[in-house]
């Protein structure tokens, strides 16, 4: 059997944190593996392609990456502006997946169904530490590997859409009726929304793309509805920081959402809650509960769950894993980045002392590592793993000098119940901060629909989903 140091470090998912992990590997000079489900790098960003993010492009570029990138002369787009998911996977994960130095190390159509110790169960314990991973693909083959860096996301599970985290009553019944986050409402999915009345659930970056593509299309196509239903009281952190948010786009996202609520283009529901969903004559009856207990009904055409994402630790079941009881991160992670009491979207710096396990050499890292809290970054995967990988060689000091440069949010207030406005809360936001400021510009809490003008349209400006004042 192979020793440890004989075996390469195998990195699951060649999306943007799976990739950034392969590049500070190959810096470190670590050999390494990828495993990518899809087809083609970046699969699950192109399945948003149609959305722009709200962080221009360097913050959205590994240093390490666009060494390489540099190296084989790649031409950079411009940092300042905001890339869609499709050109985030063509213009940056293609050709970074093709550089000479990562290209060969890259598997695609490679599911990893399930990841263990060879010939130990979670139980057995001596020789644990030295004893190689073995990962099995959806295929039956097995890699060996001497450490696991798990980019998988959490794209593949999203919430359900009945409240407790239950599938409603019926939910199942009713799939041929029900989107997930972001279809493409202005595009190939444009004739399941023509003309018809959805309900979009959830209150967060993703449920506001989505109401304001169905507003653009009720303007365009008579006879197009559109109900927004969201659990709390107030949807004043949807509509964030306005003006005092340092990301212009994302201001002007919960702007132009406020204004046409305010219109009455979009119908709001609050302290909503879906109990039940019956197919109805092509439709869909949806029996809702209120925050007081009563209940009535609705009839809908579509309707969209915005309600997140959370993590499959399936894959990782016979692993000793130190998850916390509410988030499904690790427990050092948890405090820094719950969403129930965290403000003004602060996410510290962090790197492999909160990502490890008890299981030595296994980290999830990216949009996983955060569990259930709907505040990821990008760059914030980055540092992670370019964290991860230095551990790995053996550079602790390194390792353990996590920095990040983020722009603040302009959202200060985490309680759903309550709206504070940018300057009684924490005053005006400024350009830059250097203090390890998060912001929610990674797949669940950062996306723009496109097109988005920076002018807020008919509004006044804003105040200040589940979970958070930077969730998704």
């Amino acid at each position: 059997m192979s020793t440890l140091n004989d075996l390469p470090v195998v990195v699951v998912g060649a999306g943007p944190v799976g990739l950034a992990a392969a590049a500070h590997l190959h810096e470190r000079g670590l050999p390494f593996t990828v495993l990518e489900a899809g087809d083609v790098p970046g699969a699950a960003v192109r399945q948003w392609g149609h959305v722009r993010v709200f962080s221009p492009w360097r913050y959205n570029i590994d240093p390490a990456a666009r060494r390489l990138l540099d190296d084989a002369g790649w031409v950079a787009p411009d940092l300042e502006a905001l890339p869609t998911g499709a050109e985030l996977a063509g213009d940056y994960l293609q050709p970074l997946a093709e550089v000479p130095q990562l290209k060969p190390h890259l598997r695609y159509g490679a599911r990893v169904e399930a990841i263990s110790r060879v010939g130990l169960d979670r139980l057995r314990t001596a020789g644990r530490d030295t004893t190689p991973f073995l990962i099995r693909l959806a295929d039956g083959q097995e890699v060996l590997a001497r450490a696991v860096i798990d980019a998988s996301g959490t794209w593949g599970t999203p919430n359900v859409l009945g409240a407790s985290g239950l599938p409603a009553r019926g939910e199942a019944d009713v799939a041929a009726h029900l989107e997930h986050a972001l279809p493409d409402v202005l595009g190939v999915d444009r004739d399941r929304f023509a003309g018809r009345h959805t309900l979009v659930v959830g209150a967060g970056h993703s449920a506001a793309n989505t109401l304001l593509s169905l507003a653009d299309l009720a303007a365009e196509h008579p006879g197009t509805a559109v109900t927004w239903a969201i659990r709390t009281t107030s949807p004043a952190r949807t509509y964030g920081g306005g003006d005092a948010d340092a990301l212009p786009a994302r201001g002007a996202l919960g702007s132009r959402l406020r204004a046409h609520v305010d219109a009455g283009r979009i119908r709001l529901l609050t302290g909503f809650s879906v109990h039940a969903l019956t197919p109805t004559d092509g439709r869909v009856t949806v029996l809702v509960r209120h925050a007081d207990g009563s209940e009535e009904q609705t009839s809908v055409d579509r309707i969209v769950a915005a309600t997140g994402f959370r993590p499959d630790h399936s894959i990782a079941a016979e692993l000793r894993l130190d998850l916390d009881p509410v988030l499904g991160a690790t427990r050092a992670l948890a405090p820094l980045i719950d969403p129930n009491e965290h403000s003004c979207g602060t996410v510290p710096p962090h790197g492999v002392n909160e990502l490890t396990h008890p299981e030595v050499g296994y980290y999830a890292v990216g949009m996983k590592s955060y569990g259930r809290a709907p505040t990821f970054l990008m760059a914030t995967g980055y540092e992670q793993v370019r964290s991860v990988a230095a551990a790995l060689a053996g550079d602790w000091a390194a390792a353990r000098d996590v920095q990040l440069d983020l722009p603040e949010t302009g959202v200060c207030n985490s309680n759903p119940d309550e709206s504070a406005n940018a300057d009684s809360c924490c005053g005006p936001a400024p350009a830059v901060q250097s203090s390890g400021r998060g912001l929610a510009t990674g797949i669940s809490g950062g996306l723009l629909a496109a097109p988005l003008s920076l002018l807020t349209l008919d509004a006044a400006p804003a105040d200040t989903q589940t979970g958070g004042c930077c969730a998704s």
